[in-house]
């Protein structure tokens, strides 16, 4: 009898021994599949890219995103994407536009600019405020060829339809002015009967910043004092995960949790320009359709 359960005990080990190499198996071929397809890449480590775990990851960017190239006006440099953070969810896209893009969203704009407001949280309309003091306008969306295909650009990189998206806001912010911390959802239901809650952002900088303008996000989780450049964020910036402004490159970030409810630490703001000018574009979008 002893023998007996000793080559039941064998048995029972071999199998366990079988079904864990087999799922081995199963993960390399995956593994392998990916890094073949392009949707992944080894890290390759450099003293600028070299810092703790759980910060920001730079990821190579998806075979999928190829159906853009080409399009838009003028040439892109190298496109990669950057995970930013988990908490909120949040992405860079570099270099999502060319410099004849970010140019000919500015001049497009620039005759029609006017001060910046904020929705009212009780009416759901605009109305001035002090915690933003830019200026800026609206392009409706699809309103010519080099803007449709920004925003089918924007909609091939985020899975989320063109007719989700509101039309595209270009802001303008000078030396001093910014936009204090706020939520892109909404808490009203004015706002949401057209499309539904605004399910996701992204924030397109249009020009680089001499110094300050970040966009800061002050409840995201991490430790992100680590990131390289810290030392050269404003003070404004080092309150929790930030980004530089940089010509090209574009933020997204979603307002609302995978399972639909809203991310309360995608709270962001601008922080003051205290050098230059910043020029950027803002894509708000929806859960369902935007009528425009």
């Amino acid at each position: 009898m002893a023998k007996w359960r000793g080559n039941r005990h064998q048995g029972k080990r071999s199998s366990t021994v079988v079904l864990v190499l087999s799922m081995l198996l199963m993960v390399t071929v995956v593994l392998l599949m990916l890094l073949g397809l392009g949707i992944l890449s080894l890290p390759i480590a450099s003293d600028e890219d070299s810092f703790p775990t759980g910060d920001r990851i730079k990821m190579k960017r998806m075979t999928l995103d190829v159906i853009s190239e080409g399009e838009g006006l003028g040439k892109r440099g190298d496109q990669w994407t950057e995970v930013l953070s988990w908490e909120p969810r949040a992405f860079l896209y570099h270099n999502f536009l060319s410099k004849e893009e970010c140019e000919y969203l500015i001049n497009l704009a620039k005759p029609h600019m006017k001060k910046s407001t904020v929705v009212d949280g009780k009416t759901g309309k605009s109305k001035d405020s002090r915690v933003r003091t830019s200026s800026g306008m609206f392009l409706r969306r699809g309103r010519d060829k080099i803007i449709g295909d920004i925003e089918k650009r924007i909609a091939d990189y985020t899975f989320i339809p063109v007719e989700h998206g509101e039309g595209l806001q270009v802001l303008h912010y000078e030396v001093g002015q910014k936009y204090e911390p706020h939520f892109d959802y909404f808490l009203d239901e004015f706002n949401t009967k057209n499309g539904g809650q605004r399910i996701a952002t992204v924030l397109m900088y249009l020009s680089d910043v001499e110094e300050g303008g970040e966009t800061v996000f002050p409840a995201a989780k991490g430790n992100f004092s680590s990131v390289p450049g810290w030392n050269e964020m404003s003070e404004c910036a080092k309150r929790g995960l930030s980004v530089k402004p940089k010509m090209g490159d574009a933020l997204l970030f979603w307002s609302m949790c995978p399972d639909a409810t809203l991310d309360p630490s995608s709270l962001h703001g601008g922080c003051p320009v205290i050098k230059g000018n910043k020029w950027s574009s803002t894509k708000w979008m929806h859960v369902g359709e935007y009528k425009v």
